[in-house]
């Protein structure tokens, strides 16, 4: 394997080349601290408030360039290898861009901190999408916060952009084609190792090279989405002397529908595997467009949610009930297991020295099981979650056949409520059932109090979202579910 010990991208119209990289570098620092590019702001620097977003642009699996909104707080600069980004910088112009514009004439900016994060995700938004809904506006900025203006100029603003320009004109999509030449030229299938100070990035060029390189690395830190990691080294201040970035490991991005599973490499984002979640698993639409905003959902993965075994990941408990597997390997071999099956205990997940995820497979629900996923969150949007329960049940003649149940945000791992499943297994599909089987839940889960809720509310919550499912697939859908307050 050949290794370079370079990366190289595109920032705005210049190409970057740089040798002494600490794996740890983020890309707003590199803008703010070596380039002096500070219209990109810093504000939470945990990937929330949305004041640092810039544009990467990037080949996905099927070589078409796609441009998307990012954080550069929790971005690392050596992740960035094959790209271009483009800053707030890159739409100076003779006059206002065609989205600042608009927000300047709808009255979208007061102290402009949270300005140049709103033009930025209303600019790669514009540039796909010129004529946005009001709903689609929302989703677009769910990961840019205001505390000044208040939202209804800002989305009288977005609705307004086409009118101020044409969005095919933008330099920007109007190079697309030069622009994937030269990301392309830039594809030479090597190793890409960078080095500064005590710390080490590793760019594996294919998930062969990735095998290879986590056999040889003693303890390294794998970076997908960095949407996690990144926090680690901006609020943990973890040192983190070795970093294997996924970045260019194009071959576990594969989307793909076989055997009647749905089948998602490990490097695929939230982003990019909605359109196929939503179409084959409708129930799952809302929780998909409250996985963090959409700047987290453009670089945030699902193998990297899995991987990183945290108590409160919004995708297990769902891939859990729906009877999702793991393909897992190490150097060449390979291994399989039921999801549920990873998650040991907090922090612990059954994977060998060496070994990664390469790819979930999620069987597609039969027409007569019902499923349904449910958040609780003190925020709608862009929140992470206090409870999140996941069912999923088969009915025969009125009669609970098979069962499954999982919560994230209950235990130190998602976890099965394996007694409550048992309770309801056998037992007509109603309301007393249901109830009845509630007192098992003390058998399974012991949640803790935190910021985000108490032990009781979460038990009193797990209790109500297992009562709404049942509400919702019985028919009486519109009954008015007591709370639980006292259970």
């Amino acid at each position: 394997m050949n290794v370079r010990t370079q990366i190289r991208f595109y920032l705005n119209d210049e190409l970057v080349v740089r040798e002494a990289v600490s794996p740890r570098r983020t890309l707003l620092d590199f803008l703010r601290l070596d380039r002096l590019l500070r219209g990109t702001k810093e504000g939470c620097a945990e990937g929330d408030c949305g004041a640092c977003t810039v544009l990467v642009g990037r080949l996905d699996a099927g070589g078409a360039l796609v441009y998307e909104a990012v954080n550069a707080c929790i971005r690392f600069l050596a992740s960035l290898d094959g790209t271009h980004v483009v800053t707030i910088e890159n739409l100076a112009r003779p006059g206002l861009h065609p989205v600042q514009q608009a927000l300047v004439d709808q009255h979208g900016s007061q102290c402009g901190f949270c300005t140049p994060g709103f033009v930025m995700s209303l600019y790669g938004q514009w540039l796909a999408n010129s004529s946005p809904t009001i709903a689609q506006v929302e989703e677009a900025l769910q990961g840019n916060l205001c505390r000044c203006t208040g939202y209804a100029p800002i989305l009288r603003a977005a609705q307004a952009i086409g009118s101020y320009g044409d969005a095919a004109a933008d330099p920007l999509n109007a190079g697309r084609a030069a622009m994937r030449e030269k990301l392309l030229a830039l594809q030479d299938g090597a190793r890409v190792v960078v080095e500064a100070g005590d710390g080490r990035g590793i760019l594996p060029a294919n998930a062969d090279d990735l095998a290879e390189v986590l056999l040889a690395e003693p303890a390294p830190t794998i970076v997908s989405g960095a949407t996690d990691v990144g926090l680690w080294v901006t609020k943990l201040m973890r040192e983190l002397p070795t970093m294997v970035f996924l970045s260019r490991v194009r071959d576990l991005e594969g989307i793909a529908i076989r055997d009647g599973k749905l089948h998602l490499g490990a490097r695929v984002t939230y982003a990019d595997a909605q359109s196929t979640i939503v179409r084959h698993f409708p129930q799952l639409a809302e929780l998909w467009g409250r996985i963090g905003g959409q700047q987290v959902r453009n670089a945030g993965t699902i193998g990297g949610n899995i991987a990183n075994g945290s108590p409160i990941g919004d995708t297990p408990p769902p891939l859990i009930v729906l009877g999702a597997e793991l393909k897992l390997r190490r150097g060449a071999v390979r291994r399989t297991m039921p999801l549920e099956h990873f998650f040991i205990d907090y922090g612990r997940q059954d994977r060998q020295p060496g070994e990664f995820v390469e790819e979930i497979a999620i069987p597609l629900p039969a027409a007569e099981e019902r499923f349904a996923a449910y958040k609780v969150s003190k925020r709608f949007d862009e929140d992470i979650s206090a409870v999140l329960g996941a069912f999923r049940v088969r009915i025969e003649d009125g009669v609970v056949v098979d069962v499954a149940i999982a919560y994230g945000g209950m235990a130190a791992t998602p976890k099965r409520a394996i007694h409550v499943e048992r309770a309801l297994v056998g037992k007509a599909w109603t309301r007393a059932t249901v109830e009845a089987a509630m007192a098992a839940y003390a058998a399974d889960f012991t949640p803790l109090t935190d910021w985000r809720a108490s032990a009781e509310y979460r038990a009193t919550v797990a209790k109500n979202l297992l009562l709404r499912f049942w509400a919702e697939t019985s028919g009486t859908g519109a009954t008015r579910v007591r709370e639980l307050a006292d259970a």
